[in-house]
């Protein structure tokens, strides 16, 4: 993949991560989500202070902010080969992710990127998402720490590419392993980063668990 097809997807996937729409959503309800809760303008927040069907919401746009700028590149670009399909997929969803969390909107700030790593692994393997998605759901419904089950999900999505990539089973060949592994460790390095504080908090059981109350 050019160098000049490399920087216009992660410009492009930034692009579409700076929307803001946990912030927007809660605006529309008549609420500043920066002010509520943890603070953050994620799903995760968003379900706790707005309720399961405001989580969901934020959640599927989230996905779709990460999913529609690789559908639109694959769309334009037309890719010749599974490895080209591949990066396309990975450059423009860590694009993405990196405008989620780090975004250039004035008085605004990102979240942790969980949904939009969910979205990338998606559409980099659908069946390696059920498996990571499975895995993260039994760990929230045993512990019911959001914040455990994303970071053992980043950590387990790099150790699988690393471990996967070697035997065919994932969407790439050889010939872009080394380069795969590196963009998947960057996706999922970020995750934990932006997880840094859930991970004190974890250390010293004070991490806030997910309530199975709060609003429809």
């Amino acid at each position: 993949m050019e160098l000049s097809h490399i920087v216009l997807a992660l410009l492009i996937g930034y692009a579409f991560g700076n929307i803001p729409n946990g912030y927007l959503y809660a605006k529309s309800q008549g609420v500043d989500i920066f002010k509520e809760g943890s603070g953050n303008p994620g799903s995760t927040n968003i379900l706790r202070t707005l309720g399961k069907r405001a989580g969901c919401t934020v959640l599927l746009m989230d996905i779709a902010k990460t999913i529609l700028p690789i559908l639109i590149l694959h769309m334009l670009w037309k890719p010749l080969s599974e490895d080209e399909s591949t990066l396309i997929t990975l450059y423009t969803g860590l694009g993405a992710i990196l405008g989620h969390d780090f975004t250039c909107i004035p008085k605004l700030h990102g979240g942790k990127g969980v949904a939009c790593t969910g979205a990338l692994i998606i559409a980099f393997d659908w069946r390696l998402a059920i498996i990571l998605l499975t895995m993260f759901v039994l760990i929230v419904a045993v512990t019911r720490y959001v914040s455990l089950g994303s970071i053992i999900g980043m950590s387990a999505f790099f150790l699988s590419t690393l471990i996967l990539g070697r035997t065919g089973w994932l969407p790439f060949s050889m010939q872009i392993y080394p380069e795969v592994c590196m963009i998947v460790f960057v996706v999922a390095a970020l995750g934990i980063f932006q997880h840094r504080s859930n991970l004190v908090r974890l250390m010293q059981g004070r991490e806030n668990k997910l309530s199975s109350g709060g609003k429809k």
